[in-house]
């Protein structure tokens, strides 16, 4: 491993005439690190998308609102709830987005999901947002009653109904299938596999250990814009040197790497324990160290990682973590992997930010079946103990829009003041697309291109009418 590698990046920096950005792209930090990891960080995976300004109306109109209902949310996997939510058999929990309500239970024969709405008189088995355990699906209205596995069971007054045969009133199932912990569902019955749908993710996330991994918190965010603003921000750090200032001693989100691989899955590698160039004053690798370790600057008792003599940030940050996870300095865990942020997009309408120290599932909902409010949600996700079973999910703690993510007591203050930062300009840039002449956004070729991507494939499914098979890009 080079010992001094602000030398190893002078050189390389003089050698970046191609780069994307005036400091030095990913993959020569990579290089510069000494210990590059395999697999997934040699791939890149950019390609021009267009140049073309993306339409207010999408964010802004009730009516694309509504076909989005129609046409996007009824035919795509989408993440709903954590295996923790429902651990044994008769444990359900009740998925809602926009209009459209889904009971996903723990049968006797696993994972299933069915639509939320009694097919006698449309009345719902559960309330919105709940979760609890019974061991079968009873409507509250009239007690029709089937198993967890969907069949009607009891049908007080039959005598009066003989035109339902039970073989036919089986409650309409809704795809789901598990991945690393995530259930998801699809309304599609003409889905592809999950497995499928994901593409290249499962294979990416393996080295992460997502699959022993459980909720600690889980949190909701109701916001006055529309659901795809709150994701806009997670898909860029081009953002990060105005709305995080506080980050950019310890964060060159100018070096961030794009990559899209088919139309569902995007991601962004951010390294940390390096300067931004917005930054111009030398700045030391202690420094940056400090910079980044998180937690509340207001604790004078939280850890401060040492950087020693001939070593960078980079690399004290990964012998720390290193230590504080247990892992062996002869594993195969490169400092990128130990250090800095990487996030996987599954679209419509998750964020997967992988990392052996600090994972996060996050996600953006519709909220109140309107164009102009969204539910954000994040999830962090800690370690399970050798031989440790998964306790029961948390219930999540949902803030107003006014309500500060820095209020909560058992959160990070470093994550709660990015979350804040975040979606402080939300409301903001929904009511200024609304107010001024401008019909569309402009958005940069590289820092902004994974937007650009999910906008492209929002575009397939919302101009495809319902019945017919969606032409997807590549």
């Amino acid at each position: 491993m080079t010992n001094r590698i602000e030398d190893t990046f002078a050189v390389l920096e003089a050698e970046a005439g191609g780069a994307r950005c005036p400091s030095l792209n990913y993959q020569q930090i990579l290089d510069g690190d000494g210990d590059r990891p395999a697999g997934p960080w040699m791939e890149e995976s950019y390609s021009f998308l267009g140049d073309e300004d993306i339409s207010y109306e999408r964010y802004t109109s009730q009516a694309y609102y509504d076909l989005e209902m129609e046409r996007l949310w009824t035919r795509t996997w989408q993440w709903a709830c954590r295996k923790e939510h429902i651990p044994e058999v008769g444990d359900y929990y009740v998925y809602d987005v926009g209009r459209y309500s889904i009971l996903i239970v723990h049968s006797h024969e696993g994972i299933k999901a069915y639509h939320n709405s009694c097919p006698h008189r449309a009345t719902k088995f559960r309330p919105s947002g709940s979760d609890g355990s019974a061991g079968e699906i009873r409507c509250p209205y009239h007690g029709w009653t089937w198993t967890l596995e969907g069949d009607l069971s009891r049908l007080p007054c039959a005598w009066d109904f003989p035109h339902v045969k039970p073989d036919q009133f089986r409650l309409p199932e809704v795809k789901a299938d598990i991945w690393a912990g995530f259930i998801f569902i699809n309304m599609d019955p003409d889905a592809p596999p999950l497995m499928d749908y994901l593409g290249i993710l499962p294979e990416h996330a393996a080295q992460y250990w997502m699959k022993d991994r459980y909720t600690v918190l889980h949190v909701q965010k109701e916001l006055a814009c529309n659901w795809k603003l709150t994701l806009d921000a997670s898909q860029e750090a081009y953002h990060v040197e105005e709305t995080h200032p506080q980050t950019l001693v310890a964060n060159n989100g100018d070096a961030s790497q794009y990559d899209f691989f088919g139309p569902h899955i995007s991601r962004i590698f951010k390294p940390n324990g390096l300067t931004s160039p917005a930054i111009t004053r030398p700045v030391s690798e202690q420094e940056r160290a400090d910079a980044i370790v998180a937690g509340d600057p207001r604790d004078d008792s939280r850890a401060r990682v040492i950087v020693r003599e001939g070593e960078t940030a980079r690399h004290a940050l990964a012998r720390y973590f290193r230590e504080t996870l247990g892992i062996p300095d002869t594993a195969n865990v490169s400092t990128a992997e130990l250090v800095d942020s990487q996030g996987y997009f599954v679209f419509p309408n998750a964020q997967f930010f992988f990392s052996g120290t600090r994972p996060v599932a996050a996600r953006a909902l519709p909220l109140n079946n309107r164009f102009d409010q969204s539910l954000w949600e994040f999830f962090v996700l800690r370690p399970l103990e050798p031989g440790e079973d998964a306790p029961i999910a948390p219930a999540p703690v949902r803030l107003k829009e006014d309500e500060p993510f820095t209020s909560l007591p058992d959160i990070s203050f470093a994550l709660a003041e990015i979350q804040e930062q975040d979606t402080s300009n939300l409301r903001a840039q929904q009511e200024g697309m609304m107010a001024g002449p401008k019909p569309g956004q402009t958005l940069g070729n590289y820092q902004e291109v994974r937007i650009r991507h999910m906008h492209r494939t929002l575009d397939a499914y919302v101009a495809t009418p319902p019945g017919e098979s969606v032409d997807l890009p590549d």
